[in-house]
């Protein structure tokens, strides 16, 4: 296999070994970038030069005969939300274009405290509004299984990078299945932690309740690695949970004997293709042979999730997306005073994504609706999350599809929001709720990957990693991978 296409933790081997220098490895990424990203469209902003200082800086350390991590000397890459010093995070959208944060957000202060090489920042839905990445204000990504498809969103070009060989790991940020539901299109692995278990100190704001980081890999074992390097309480982050890191890598054992897994039957209602449905219900009953219990059960409020979701969401980026006025910072757009300024700031530098949400969560704030929408979703909330707790009395995980459908084509659902809201059917009750969730590939229908997700109790990362192991090293999708080729 081209050593582009080596998983994280391949990569970290020969670099022990020191068959290959952390230089070479990634100079060898960058020439994958420089041969291939002009039809992907992932990257919004490279650091070639940067990022190959930083591999001769822990070349230097390695030969030193320092200590180093797993992460030591691999480059990934980062979705432009996420704040990285002196480097340009645009959360791709005209309104931070040229803005130049003076601060790392605490995740990636923590790669690099790793050793981590980052290699730029990658496109995403603006301000991580959208699920395919034709939302950017720049370019829309492609998904590398089929360049006339999309590679889902927000965190599309995070997904892509990884899935094309562009980077080894990325990290994402998952709102309502922004990490999930790619991973699942493009064929990787990809999770949204529990809320508070990786800070978010440094993450552009879209729905706080909701927002969550998470790792995007080749597999589950760089899923452990990158999870155990990024997650952990942050002070700077008054959501983070105060709780101890554990050893994910020791939960990767091929066991699940005994394991009950919940099938919900509400994830295979209406909109999901049955091609798709058959292809996770396989896979569930891969996992029943390799000794877990897998029952059919029932979450009766998932029918409101997305109506709910798409309430507190917008309500909650309607307070966020305040703060782009043209005064402290950002894109400033002149008028004849400063309400004019503010009109022409907002008008020019959101997109029509952005300001169809902020529209929908400013009137479900206002007065006089506020009790009837907010406040009402706010109860279907905890109605959820009641759910999952009745069915975590009984079952250690819960198994899903991630996406009702394999990835669309670009434009397909451009011009029908509602359309495209129902991509995330699979994954938004997970984040309305607070719990933990990974995809990984599954299957094939129609030559384009399929997802299977797994669900766990509040901080049961280590039984997702677990489970989701055991499946993968019983079976080879994670190791196909696009033949994108070179240009």
């Amino acid at each position: 296999m081209e050593l582009y296409y080596l998983t994280a933790h391949e990569l970290s081997d020969l670099l022990n070994r020191k068959e290959i220098s952390s230089e070479e490895a990634t100079a060898a990424i960058i020439d994958r970038i420089e041969a291939v990203d002009g039809r992907v469209q992932a990257y919004l902003t490279r650091t070639a030069e940067q990022a190959l200082e930083e591999a001769r800086a822990v070349d230097a350390a390695r030969a030193r005969g320092e200590t180093l991590g797993p992460l030591a000397g691999v480059p990934m890459a980062l979705k432009d939300n996420l704040c990285t010093e002196g480097v340009r995070t645009t959360c791709s959208s005209r309104m931070l274009a040229d803005w130049v944060p003076p601060y790392d957000a605490t995740v990636v202060r923590r790669l690099k405290e790793a050793g981590a090489v980052m290699l730029g920042k990658l496109n995403m839905d603006e301000f991580a509004m959208g699920s395919s990445t034709e939302n950017s204000s720049f370019f829309p990504t492609r998904n590398p299984w089929d360049l006339e498809r999309v590679p889902g969103g927000s965190s599309g070009g995070a997904v892509a990078a990884v899935a094309a060989g562009e980077a080894y790991f990325a990290l994402g940020s998952d709102t309502g299945g922004s990490i999930r539901q790619p991973a699942s299109f493009c064929g990787v692995v990809g999770m949204k932690p529990t809320y508070g278990r990786v800070s978010r100190y440094g993450l552009v704001a879209f729905a706080s309740s909701l927002d969550q980081i998470g790792p995007i890999t080749r597999d589950v074992t760089d899923c452990a690695l990158v999870l155990e390097a990024i997650a952990g309480h942050d002070p700077l982050d008054s959501t983070s949970a105060d709780l101890p890191v554990p050893d994910y890598r020791s939960a990767l054992k091929p066991e699940v004997k005994g394991l009950k897994i919940g099938v919900p039957r509400e994830y295979f209602g209406a909109g999901m293709e049955p091609e798709v449905a058959a292809i996770v219900r396989r896979a569930i009953a891969k996992l029943e042979e390799l000794g877990a219990v897998c029952e059919e059960t029932s979450l009766p409020h998932t029918e409101y999730a997305l109506p709910a979701y798409y309430l507190v969401a917008p309500a909650e980026a309607s307070s966020n997306l305040a703060r782009y006025d043209g005064v402290s910072y950002g894109l400033r757009v002149p008028g004849k005073d400063i309400i004019e300024m503010y009109m022409n700031t907002r008008s020019q530098g959101f997109g029509p994504e952005v300001k169809r949400r902020i529209m929908l969560g400013t009137y479900a704030l206002s007065s006089g609706y506020y009790d009837a929408y907010y406040l009402k979703a706010l109860k279907v909330r905890t109605l959820i999350r009641r759910d999952f707790e009745t069915a975590f009395e009984k079952y250690d995980l819960l198994a899903t599809p991630t996406s009702p459908t394999v990835a669309f084509r670009l434009g397909e659902k451009a011009g029908d929001p509602l359309a495209m809201y129902l991509s995330d059917l699979c994954t938004i009750p997970i984040n309305m709720a607070g719990l933990p969730a990974l995809s990984l590939p599954c299957g094939f229908s129609q030559g384009l990957p399929v997802g299977l997700q797994l669900i766990g109790r509040p901080f049961a990362e280590a039984t997702l990693l677990q489970a989701a192991y055991a499946f993968e090293q019983s079976t080879e999708y994670h190791r196909r991978r696009p033949e994108l080729g070179v240009a």
